[in-house]
């Protein structure tokens, strides 16, 4: 049973992560998250964008399943994820931004077709709509990374995000 506000929070953060929707996080949730990244933004996946999001995508999971998959077996509930959360990431969101970073990393290349190092606002929602954010959501979070308002989003600023997110404090 979920009991704080917190706990509702991070709860409430699962059905991200749960790309298929079959009620726990698994290593095909993450490749799907990258195949669709890929498919959005006509990236090859044989690229080495392609390559480097599906081995982000790869590495996300192995950290996650670290710090969640209590049981060993491969796949991560929704209890699973909340406790891992309240207990090893609630105090800590760097080490979850650095369990995100390669993949965050690849899926902004992927959506910075002039690999200056930034994502526009727009691309940037296109990413967080595949990841199943909501539009009007997806285009209202990634406008309030921008925050000099050149219209770009840096990986700093998207890393920070994505991790004060999933380890939002109380």
């Amino acid at each position: 049973m979920v009991s704080s506000e917190y706990e509702r929070r991070i709860a409430a953060r699962f059905a991200t992560f749960d790309q298929d929707g079959n009620g726990y996080i698994d290593r095909e949730d993450f490749s799907g998250a990258a195949k669709a990244l890929l498919v959005e933004f006509g990236t090859a996946s044989r690229s080495d964008k392609g390559q480097a999001l599906y081995g982000g995508a790869e590495a996300f999971w192995q950290g996650m399943a670290g710090i969640a998959d209590r049981d060993g077996d491969q796949r991560i509930t929704r209890e699973e994820f909340v406790n891992g959360a309240v207990k090893r990431l609630r105090d800590n969101p760097d080490r979850f931004a650095e369990i995100a970073r390669p993949f965050l990393h690849a899926a902004l290349a992927v959506a910075d077709p002039d690999s200056d190092g930034a994502a526009t606002v727009e691309d940037l929602a296109r990413v967080l709509r595949v990841l199943g954010a909501p539009g009007d959501i997806a285009r209202a979070a990634a406008g309030s990374l921008d925050g000099d308002g050149d219209g770009k989003v840096s990986e700093t600023e998207i890393i920070s995000a994505f991790a004060r997110y999933f380890t939002v404090p109380e």
